[in-house]
């Protein structure tokens, strides 16, 4: 077969990889259950210094920026800090730096600014006509793997095939690398009983008929509880988990009311259980579409009674929401909040929705404050935020002023944080 012997004629060692790499090289790799775990785990190994390496949400441990050796030999530039990101910051190895970025940008917006020596994936075994998919993930990857001047994948049989905008061509690869590891999982998170209250709030001002995005973690997965006497919801989500699947099976999602793309649930990427990579695999009504289209606020909004859930750290007592960092320590990312968020409040009858806890630290500090701490980026401006949540009510803060703004805010933080909120308030100018 003429596509196998292309294959066959392109797949090589990582350390055959590793030596093709030289100094001051820009490399993107593929991201969550899509990282190319083979590749990023013996990165550190090559010969090769000043090599720029952009991830994304990483999921695994990697030598590469984890130890203070390689400082100045690689630098790990993320849009979306994971738990690894984080720790080597909080070391002080300067190894990390953040790119601050709209999802639906990322990809564009790299390719804009520079040239991409190298792209790294994983993808799902080549079929007999010659095309591989990039299973789970075409955020950036695909925008990505065009413009590179070369591309690797790690072929993984674990990898599921996908539709949508995912397929590769064996004669668009430079070379191949198998692998069989498994796909890195996320068990559904059991929602707290302050989450479930927040959960419930939330579901209320879900309507039959609502096109949904949901992230993941206690809320959204409480969210996803009281969901399920809902009729006709349908999918556009930057990210596809495992609640999603569950409220299919219970014929609450049925995609049937979408304005746009009825009948398919369309998605960026997949991060969930084997269970979910399961049903992603081989299935055309699944369709994963590239980050700078699902994710482009005026594509959203062409879904009527779009609904945007979304987690927060802080809202200030204007509306401002911080949802990646406390001051200026950076904890993960814009991510597709804003681009989500955007979307559904142009969306004919739609909504945005941040959530949050109304205390973080075990009850002591609120986490609605009189002003967001110095340096803290706001991930959604005040004058795009519609509905913010706690489990002690809904705060409708669109088209409202300053003054209802503040009184609305403090009237679902916590009670024991109101007094404070309020004095505040009067300090400030607000009230």
């Amino acid at each position: 077969m003429k596509w196998g012997k292309e294959y066959e004629m392109k797949k090589v060692s990582i350390e055959e990889i590793l030596r093709i790499l030289k100094p001051g090289m820009t490399i993107v790799a593929g991201m969550t259950p899509m990282e190319p775990q083979l590749f990023l785990s013996h990165l550190h190994k090559a010969n090769a210094d000043s090599v720029s390496i952009f991830t994304c949400l990483n999921i695994k441990d990697y030598d590469f920026y984890l130890d203070e050796a390689y400082e100045g030999r690689f630098i790990n530039n993320s849009w979306f800090y994971g738990p690894s990101n984080r720790e080597a910051v909080k070391k002080g190895i300067k190894t990390v730096t953040y790119v601050p970025n709209n999802l639906h940008q990322a990809g564009t917006n790299l390719i804009s600014s520079r040239k991409i020596d190298l792209f790294v994936g994983v993808a799902s075994p080549m079929d007999k006509n010659g095309f591989l998919t990039l299973s789970a993930s075409v955020v950036y990857e695909k925008d990505v793997l065009e413009a590179a001047e070369m591309v690797v994948l790690e072929v993984n049989p674990n990898a599921p095939k996908t539709h949508g905008d995912t397929h590769v061509h064996i004669r668009d690869v430079d070379f191949i690398v198998e692998v069989d590891y498994p796909l890195p999982e996320i068990s559904p998170v059991e929602p707290t009983d302050v989450e479930r209250r927040i959960g419930e709030n939330i579901a209320n001002l879900v309507e039959n008929g609502s096109t949904i995005q949901l992230g993941i973690g206690g809320i959204p997965n409480s969210v996803a509880l009281f969901l399920k006497d809902k009729k006709d919801l349908g999918i556009h989500t930057e990210m596809l988990t495992d609640s999603m699947i569950d409220l299919f099976e219970m014929g609450v999602i049925t995609n049937k009311k979408k304005t746009l793309w009825p009948g398919k649930f369309i998605c960026t990427f997949a991060y969930g259980s084997k269970k979910m990579y399961e049903f992603i695999d081989d299935n055309p009504a699944v369709l994963f579409l590239r980050g700078r289209y699902v994710n482009n606020p005026y594509i959203i909004a062409q879904n009527e009674k779009m609904v945007s859930i979304n987690t927060a750290i802080m809202v200030d007592l204007t509306g401002n929401v911080c949802s990646e960092a406390v001051g200026t320590r950076h904890y993960s990312g814009t991510g597709g909040q804003l681009d989500t968020h955007r979307g559904a409040v142009m969306s004919r009858g739609g909504k945005g929705i941040i959530a949050l806890r109304s205390t973080a630290k075990n009850g002591t500090v609120s986490t609605i404050v009189p002003l967001l701490p110095e340096g803290s980026p706001v991930t959604v401006p005040r004058q795009d935020v519609d509905y913010v949540v706690t489990e002690y009510g809904v705060a409708h803060l669109r088209g409202k002023t300053v003054r209802e703004r503040v009184l609305e805010l403090i009237n679902i933080a916590h009670p024991d944080f109101r007094g404070f909120l309020k004095k505040e308030a009067r300090k400030i100018g607000y009230l």
